[in-house]
């Protein structure tokens, strides 16, 4: 970080580069996967990235604020889509049986099979517009740097 009074580290052309392609490519990447999520089963990514958190958990449960951790959202961002796709059949919460205070989200049943429906588009979406396009060694840098970025990001929020 650089004091209020003091010049910034300005990008130079490469670091520029790698910024505003990794921006662009990232935003069109997101918007192309939930495109194709929408269209062929009328799921945006980020339900689709709910339900997949969910369904990975035992009994397909998790505390919200777990959830809103895992997705990197705010909780009440999340509140309101659980309770939008609560409405839609796709989830449910209820209160943790461990203490009575939290409140799980719940997959349903059509939550699940909405899920595994929609899952082999997904899956080939990020195979055809990322995956594929990388090799071993790429995949292998990019979840390093990833992690890296991420680990720091959250210890900035304590």
């Amino acid at each position: 970080m650089t004091d209020a009074g003091q010049e910034p580290r300005w990008l130079d052309q490469d670091e520029m580069r790698a910024w505003r392609n990794y921006v662009t490519a990232a935003a069109m990447l997101e918007d192309r996967l939930h495109r194709e999520l929408q269209t062929g089963h009328g799921l945006s990514l980020a339900d689709y990235e709910l339900m997949v958190r969910l369904s990975e958990q035992p009994g397909c449960s998790m505390r919200m604020s777990q959830l809103a951790d895992d997705v990197a959202s705010s909780k009440s961002r999340v509140s309101h889509q659980v309770a939008r796709m609560e409405r839609e059949g796709l989830l449910h919460r209820r209160e943790c049986d461990q203490d009575g205070r939290g409140v799980l989200a719940e997959l349903t049943d059509r939550g699940l099979q909405a899920l595994k429906t929609a899952a082999p588009t997904h899956v080939n979406g990020v195979r055809d517009h990322m995956i594929d396009l990388l090799t071993a060694e790429e995949q292998e840098v990019l979840a390093k740097v990833f992690d890296r970025v991420k680990a720091h990001l959250r210890s900035l929020d304590g």
